[in-house]
């Protein structure tokens, strides 16, 4: 049964969305100047934990195999658009254009911000005499970890806003954490990725997700309905 979240007497909903979006949005660019401009600290960060887990990778065939799988097939984005997708027509099945239609604008935002950036950065993948994976584009931000962090988040918002038992709303909550936590990893390990990268996608990913939440609020059927009942 639908179950919409109530507001706040002194904070509607969407203030509290675009404040969320403010506090990933603030440190995301804040990362993003540091890697345009190539500040040492961070790249030196970068370059040990590069390292460091391309040896595991390239010493640990089968897990780096693993990786792949996961990261190239469970995790990549268009399998996550595609899953987005088929929310969307069971949306507009169900009568809910506006939903259907707002998905679909949230995630096509977040991939032209992503691509937006990586043409804007240019930052170069890492490079490696023995490479176990390859990736195209350039590495600011992590398409993988941003898409997840999207997909996962708007998703988990829909089951939230229609009351998602307690066990559904667990079970969806952890698959989520382990999706967005496992994606960035597995970038990381198959060294297509930076991790600031993935940071980044994370942070982004959130941003949309939080400002995509503020515009259903503001505009969204059920606003419109409560300003008319007011």
């Amino acid at each position: 049964m639908y179950s919409a979240p109530t507001d706040s007497p002194t904070r509607p909903r969407g203030s509290r969305a675009a404040l969320t979006a403010a506090a990933f949005g603030v440190p995301a660019l804040l990362l993003l100047v540091l890697v345009a401009l190539e500040w040492r600290p961070l790249l030196s960060l970068d370059g040990d934990i590069s390292r460091t887990t391309h040896r595991w990778a390239v010493d640990s065939p089968g897990v780096t195999r693993t990786n792949r799988i996961l990261s190239d097939w469970v995790w990549d984005p268009w399998t996550l658009r595609a899953l987005i997708a088929v929310v969307v027509v069971w949306c507009a099945a169900r009568g809910a254009w506006w939903l259907a239609l707002w998905l679909t604008g949230a995630c096509a935002f977040g991939s032209a911000l992503q691509q937006g950036l990586k043409a804007a950065v240019g930052r170069p993948r890492p490079v490696w005499p023995d490479p176990v994976d390859s990736a195209h584009y350039a590495a600011f931000p992590s398409g993988h970890a941003m898409t997840a962090v999207v997909v996962c988040g708007l998703l988990l918002w829909l089951l939230h806003r229609h009351g998602a038992g307690r066990a559904v709303w667990r079970a969806a909550l952890a698959l989520a954490a382990v999706s967005v936590a496992g994606v960035g990893l597995t970038r990381i390990w198959l060294g297509v990725h930076w991790p600031s990268d993935v940071l980044g996608g994370w942070l982004l990913g959130a941003m949309t997700v939080a400002l995509a939440v503020a515009t259903y609020d503001a505009y969204g059927p059920g606003r419109r309905t409560a300003a008319g009942t007011g």
